[in-house]
């Protein structure tokens, strides 16, 4: 039986079950882990400016592609504390990370050692498992049951904490009889398929709610032929969003408070049936539960048994997988169609289609300073299909989801329940490492960018191209709009006058964003006038192609937009487009293109 020190032996189970790229920040704790790293020589490694943004990186590794998973490392103490908001982040979205730590001696545990935390009982209520292991031959045992708890059921990110000891210490391993466990998934039965297949027929107005969980599942095709052999219209979650195009006539448009659209608002409250699959009800979707789920049937399909009524209780619930389901709900209903059994919901679905047509929101603004929604109208013109787009919250992000357009899965690659400032940029970086030739757009409000603004440099670095559009207010915007109700605008401006402001930075306007970007070794560009938006677009995808950084193009808005939401799916406000401050009352014109 092969010597090997435990870390030696990690090294091997983690190219084994398949991860080539780690993200991370070296220490003294987690040294003996990186000295395996680099005598394999197999797994790249990109170094982060903070140990957070590492886990962001992580988590946006794993989003990108079906199978992945992202793997963030640090040192003892801090850098355990740090990862917590993305251990947070993955486990609230479903998203597999593995977090490895390094430790004091486990002598040393409970001798107030430098740096030394229980990092497990931190970790614990934000992962799907945490663990310090105490014993050199359950290292490579607990990244095997690591993998598997990762994998199977909802998915969720897991943190393994090495002490140094153990790390160091020799065992007997043979990773040629190493396998990677199976994983478990739950799957619906033909029975439960027939049983909501029937409440469907029993339906005149249904919909189908796609969740995160069918992405998970990479079973989006599956969606779309389901939803085309039935003819049910699809709201898809601001998670979920990317699982049928933005285009397919099937696609009824978003529901919620915020991340929506009016036609799918509109679309939800004329519905009598709604089957949601590998969803979970999150509030900014629904709106009081009450209001939502008025003169309406609920199916809820999930892989996760506790998930099924923690919100409301439906109509009925099962326990699956969503490809399974899918799958098993596909064949069914393609007999039920075959004989004749199927309702017809054409007219349904063709009044959907209406509403998307007509219920729509003005972008057109030609106004300086920009509107942002004139800046999401040139994006839709600037990129294709086939665009990944990367944001996680603020008045950006809910204008994004608002007026940009999906195709594809995994294209909108979105912090959906946690929403941590900061994450867009790094999250970013980590899509590019999994996808070196994809179009990646980034989106931020300037606070968002600010928060690890840092990480621009590991773009510069390690040769991780991408376009971050920033949409610089130089406001909170989206707790200054929310603020409105204490009728208040305290300690959410980020205007000042920058006493460096290089040539051509805004005035009053604070950060050089510019400045800062070119300064991390990166390309930026600011735009302020709508004529100008195109050529921007087009000058940042040459410098991408030239010099294979990020590159930052800078929208300057105006200080004031409100965009529209609302505290119910059914009074959502619109907002009428005033740029002077103190003037923005909410009005209740519908702004129609």
């Amino acid at each position: 039986m092969p010597k090997m020190r435990a870390v030696d032996a990690a090294v091997l189970v983690l190219e084994k079950e398949g991860i080539s790229c780690a993200f991370g920040v070296p220490g003294a704790a987690i040294n003996p882990f990186y000295s395996a790293l680099r005598a394999r020589g197999t797994v790249r490694h990109i170094l982060a400016r903070h140990v957070e943004a590492a886990s962001h990186m992580a988590e946006g590794f794993t989003r990108a592609k079906a199978g992945n998973i992202g793997l963030c490392i640090g040192t003892s103490g801090p850098a355990g504390t740090d990862m917590i908001t993305g251990l947070y982040s993955a486990s609230a979205d479903s998203i597999p990370i593995l977090c490895i730590t390094g430790q004091a001696p486990r002598a040393r545990l409970t001798k107030e050692d430098f740096q030394a935390v229980d990092i497990t009982a931190i970790a614990a209520p934000v992962a799907k498992w945490a663990v310090t292991v105490m014993e050199p031959y359950q290292v490579p045992m607990a990244l095997q049951k690591a993998f598997y708890l990762m994998r199977s059921g909802r998915p969720g990110p897991v943190l393994i904490d090495l002490p140094i000891d153990v790390q160091l210490a020799e065992i007997e391993f043979d990773i040629d009889a190493y396998e990677p466990l199976d994983v478990g998934k739950p799957a619906m039965t033909r029975k439960q398929a027939e049983k909501v297949l029937a409440l469907l027929n029993a339906a005149e107005r249904p919909l189908i709610v796609a969740g995160g969980g069918i992405i998970n599942a990479d079973a989006s095709d599956l969606l779309i032929e389901f939803a085309e052999i039935t003819g049910v219209p699809v709201i898809p979650t601001l998670m979920g969003w990317g699982a049928i195009p933005d285009d397919h006539r099937l696609m009824a448009g978003m529901c919620g408070l915020q991340t929506s659209h009016r036609y799918g608002n509109a679309t939800m409250l004329a519905s009598d049936f709604v089957l949601g699959v590998g969803n979970r009800w999150a509030n900014r979707h629904t709106g009081s539960v009450d209001k939502y789920r008025e003169g309406r049937k609920f199916v809820h399909i999930d892989i996760e048994p506790t998930q099924i009524g923690r919100v409301f209780a439906p109509d009925l619930g099962v326990v699956s997988d969503a490809g399974a389901a899918l799958k098993m709900l596909l064949d069914v209903a393609t007999e039920w169609k075959t004989a004749g059994k199927l309702r017809d919901w054409s007219g349904w679905a063709k009044e959907c289609q209406q509403r998307k047509k007509t219920l729509k929101r003005k972008t057109h603004f030609t106004e300086v300073p920009l509107k942002p929604q004139r800046v999401y109208e040139e994006m839709n013109k600037a990129f294709g299909r086939d665009t990944t787009y990367v944001s996680t919250i603020g008045l950006s992000q809910i204008a994004g989801a608002q007026f940009l357009h999906v195709y594809n899965p995994r294209n909108w690659i979105n912090c959906g329940q946690a929403g941590p400032l900061g994450w867009t940029l790094p999250a970013a970086l980590g899509v590019r490492a999994a996808n070196p030739d994809a179009e990646i757009v980034a989106l931020s409000g300037d606070y968002d960018f600010q928060f690890l603004i840092e990480e621009l440099a590991v773009g510069a670095q390690h040769k991780l191209p991408y376009i971050h559009v920033v949409v610089n207010n130089a406001y909170l915007g989206l707790i200054r709009q929310a603020q409105r109700g204490f009728q208040m605008d305290f300690e959410v401006s980020l205007a000042f006058e920058n006493v460096n402001r290089g040539e051509g930075a805004e005035p009053g306007y604070g950060v050089d964003h510019v400045a800062v970007a070119e300064a991390m070794g990166c390309k930026a560009i600011r735009v302020r006038r709508p004529e100008d938006c195109a050529a921007a677009f087009k000058e940042a995808k040459r410098l991408i192609a030239e010099n294979q950084v990020p590159v930052v193009v800078e929208f300057i808005l105006e200080r004031v937009t409100n965009i529209s939401m609302g505290t119910e799916i059914d009074a959502i406000v619109e907002f009428e487009q005033l740029a002077e401050r103190n003037e923005d009352a909410p009005t209740a014109i519908a702004l129609l293109d």
